[in-house]
């Protein structure tokens, strides 16, 4: 993935000065060689906190190994005031951890009490206002405290991305998409810059790239990646020279940030002067780490990139569309399993899905567009979506939201996709999600979430659920199981 953080992720244990300085440095190493056995990458510190003076030699040794995620490793009690000092000065994510007591044949000198030093630590980041990630069981062996770092580098790609993302839009948000119209505010909030622009800035960046010695390159890969499904050749050149006017456009105004995704203005005055829809750019894009959502929607296009950041792989942004028949669900009773018809949904969109996440693809034109721009001719100005059969297999849905009163929210689902032909047009397929009717009454209409959400294409929600919680954001909302009540909710 090219839009995406690297995480160089580093270990430094902490002593308090009244316990052996050597049990720290001994179950550091233990860890690190768990790590090293699990194939987890982590750099070792050398220097052991126990006062102030080595908060800042640990700072010298962080920016000379280039570390930009830190776990705090409690080897013993640790000293809570060095410990929450190297937390605040450190301007990455960093994660609290404490060594478990190994074997109760050594209680005297091998008793770390680091059970007992998290809890004055947790104390102290909140003196200081410093959001941590704390592991769900944060006290544990060397191979469990491995388990935990390995978890928190999803969290760290997420937390290191928004600290670096910019977001370009093009074009006003939609007054017939009035959801998107989120405020920006929240999105500095957390780090984000956006740039907003007009259709007409991407209109000249597209006309400018005329004739450039990119085009045809660029085409002949579209043309390997659709193989069979490329409907309609005498459209590739085009799209690539759009492709290259975002590219061009981005290298040449992210400034001060590292990463960039777009939220763009599709229709309908788009296809009138461009002449094609450009949802199988925006696809293209999304493969590699380059979301671009639908409908100038900003906080989507966010939510595709936390997505992205989780997991490592292209996410997308789908509407959540529409319920599956009572015949289609009794059609495929040998596939849903232990679904019932209220779990299951169609995700749906033009056809803006990476095509590293579909079954089935080809190019073809845009039915919804169609309908609109030319009914009863050939489709000509509508072509250019990549429509098909999304693949099965796991998946997360998730959203980042401002609300109009410019704070945040989010929600994040763990379900799957299933191998269900979805009868229809456009990037489709059936959804499951474990009591997706009352999460989608309680929490999507409830907490009044839009209809776009960003689908990772693995199971994330751990890590999209700690990510956000270590941005500092508390309202994060989950499918509750069966029995278990939302605010709200009766069961009267």
């Amino acid at each position: 993935m090219k839009n995406i953080p690297t995480v160089v992720a580093g270990i430094v244990a902490v002593s308090r000065d009244c316990f052996p300085i050597e049990l720290s440095k001994k179950r550091r190493v233990k860890v690190v060689e768990e790590c090293k056995a699990k194939s987890i990458p982590v750099i070792e510190l050398e220097t052991i906190v126990e006062n102030e003076g080595d908060v800042v030699k640990a700072l010298n040794e962080i920016r000379e190994k280039k570390i930009n995620a830190l776990v705090l490793y409690l080897g013993n009690f640790g000293p809570e005031g060095p410990t929450t000092m190297l937390a605040q000065k450190f301007a990455g994510p960093v994660m609290l951890a404490a060594a478990a007591e190994e074997t109760g044949k050594d209680l005297f000198d091998g008793r770390g009490d680091a059970y007992c030093g998290l809890l004055s630590a947790s104390y102290n980041v909140g003196l200081r206002n410093v959001n941590v990630h704390i592991p769900r069981n944060p006290v544990g062996s060397a191979a469990e405290v491995a388990g935990m770092i390995r978890d928190f580098l999803p969290v760290s790609r997420v937390f290191l991305g928004l600290k670096q993302l910019k977001i370009f839009s093009f074009g006003p948000r939609p007054y017939d998409f009035l959801t998107c119209h989120a405020p920006i505010k929240p999105l500095f909030d957390i780090g984000v810059e956006i740039m907003e622009n007009s259709e007409l800035d991407l209109y000249d960046a597209y006309l400018s790239k005329k004739g450039d010695s990119r085009v045809k390159p660029i085409a002949s890969d579209m043309a390997k990646e659709l193989g069979k499904g490329n409907m309609y050749p005498d459209l590739l050149e085009p799209l690539a020279q759009f492709e290259i006017s975002l590219l061009d456009f981005m290298e040449k105004n992210l400034g001060a940030s590292q990463y960039a995704v777009f939220a763009n203005k599709c229709w309908p005055s788009f296809e009138k002067f461009f002449g094609f829809v450009p949802c199988f750019i925006n696809s293209r894009l999304a493969t590699h780490g380059i979301p671009i959502s639908c409908e100038s929607d900003i906080y989507g296009a966010l939510s595709e990139f936390i997505a992205t950041c989780a997991t490592d792989m292209p996410a997308a942004i789908l509407d959540i569309n529409n319920t599956v028949p009572e015949d289609m669900y009794q059609e495929s009773r040998g596939t849903v399993g232990q679904y019932t018809k209220d779990d299951l949904f169609m995700g749906f969109h033009c056809g803006n899905t990476s095509s590293a996440c579909m079954a089935t693809f080809s190019m073809k034109y845009q039915l919804i567009m169609h309908r609109l721009m030319e009914p009863g001719k050939e489709p000509h100005i509508t072509r250019g979506t990549l429509e098909g059969r999304i693949r099965p297999g796991e998946m997360t849905m998730f959203r980042l939201q401002g609300t109009p009163e410019s704070e945040l929210k989010a929600y994040v689902a763990d379900g799957e996709i299933l191998n269900i032909d979805p009868k229809s047009f456009g990037c489709i397929a059936v959804f499951a999600v474990r009591e997706m009717a009352r999460f989608y009454r309680h929490v999507l209409i409830q907490k009044r979430f839009p209809h776009h959400t960003a689908v990772a294409f693995a199971h994330s929600g751990r890590a999209l659920w700690d990510a956000v919680q270590l941005l500092g954001i508390q309202d994060i909302s989950f499918n509750r199981p069966a029995g278990v009540l939302y605010d709200g909710e009766s069961l009267l």
